[in-house]
């Protein structure tokens, strides 16, 4: 076959015996490079990578399946909502099984017509190999542990408390709470609030529990927790009234989320406070925008791509029978103007000036 016979002189996809002839190594060369390439010497790979792009090949995963009793496909099971958190997973997921070949198929539960027996009738019924479920909440969790027995399940979850069957992934929210809370004590901070988020949610409880840890271990006052009742910021500035409200303000505010932080925010600039000046906030997850907020917002970033590859990798692991990794992934502080001001950051020479000012820490 010469150099000139792409695509359109075979007239048909190309398959990969036309690889194997263009690269002038056997079938099984070319099946190593696609599926086990650290095999496969460099440059021999390299032959075999030029023709797969010359001739535009794409592996039949059809026929795989049937030759491997393996389909590529994994199901996703995600909550019926569209916050940040649970929807970056889902995509980080997405990722990640791409990466390594496989496809996702999602269904969403927690709604009134979605029971978790139809979903895994439904599973089943594509041939998925296992099950990924983001179960922020406490009802999403029941319905991983229904899912568990007859598939491999992985739940993201923060602090699960009864893994069962299931194999458990998450970020360290706990250890995000106590470093932001830690930040804010090392600004000379005393009295810190936290805003917490809806208490039926793995997240916001770990991120209530990491605040209230390192404000005992600094030996400071703990205040009780204000419930935020949602994510939302229309939570955050109705918690900020009742702290307006109190006869002493605390001079930082850990919230939740920064949706919640952001409403937060809005209730003190109506009520003539300067942030960080009369009282510093910071937030939780680094939402797009959030570095545009008046001023920008110290948060927590969530390693979502991290957390996807940390589920992919250990519903495989399930799936061939290896031990699992079940170390939480760290999330990463963001610092920026809500906490320390503009000219504390400048003068750390860690930033520049402006909305994209900031530093992090691990």
């Amino acid at each position: 076959m010469g150099d000139s016979d792409g695509p359109e002189k075979l007239g048909r996809a190309p398959v990969m015996a036309d690889v194997a002839a263009r690269a002038g190594v056997p079938h099984q060369t070319v099946s190593r490079v696609l599926n086990s390439p650290e095999l496969v010497r460099p440059a021999t790979r390299e032959r075999v990578e030029e023709a797969i792009a010359s001739l535009g090949y794409r592996r039949n995963m059809s026929a795989r399946a049937l030759a491997t009793s393996r389909t590529q496909l994994i199901g996703v099971v995600t909550p019926a909502i569209t916050l940040f958190g649970p929807s970056h997973m889902a995509m980080a997921i997405q990722e990640a099984a791409r990466s390594v070949g496989y496809a996702t198929i999602s269904a969403a539960t927690e709604t009134a017509s979605t029971s978790p027996t139809e979903v895994l009738d439904f599973f089943l019924t594509l041939g998925v190999e296992g099950i990924i479920v983001i179960a922020p909440t406490t009802q999403t969790a029941v319905e991983a542990h229904r899912l568990a027995g007859r598939l491999p399940v992985v739940a993201i979850a923060a602090d699960l408390p009864d893994a069962g069957e299931l194999h458990v992934v998450a970020i360290d929210n706990v250890q995000g709470a106590r470093d932001a809370t830690a930040h804010l004590v090392g600004l000379g901070h005393e009295h810190i609030a936290h805003i917490a988020g809806p208490t039926d949610w793995f997240d916001a409880r770990a991120r209530a529990v990491g605040w209230r840890i390192e404000l005992e271990q600094a030996g400071l006052p703990v205040p009780e927790v204000l419930p935020g009742g949602g994510w939302d910021a229309t939570d955050g500035y109705a918690a900020a009234q009742q702290l307006l409200a109190q006869d002493t303000m605390p001079t930082a505010v850990f919230a939740a989320n920064d949706n919640i932080a952001l409403g937060a925010m809005r209730a003190f600039h109506r009520a003539g406070l300067r942030i960080p000046e009369d009282v510093a906030v910071v937030g939780y997850d680094d939402v797009a925008g959030c570095r545009f907020y008046e001023p920008p917002l110290t948060t927590v970033r969530q390693p979502f791509a991290d957390l996807g590859r940390h589920a992919m990798d250990t519903l495989l692991a399930a799936l061939d029978g290896r031990p699992t990794d079940d170390a939480p992934s760290r999330p990463e502080l963001v610092v920026r103007e809500s906490s320390v001001g503009q000219a504390a950051l400048e003068a750390s020479g860690e930033g520049t000036a402006g909305p994209t000012t900031e530093r992090r820490s691990s």
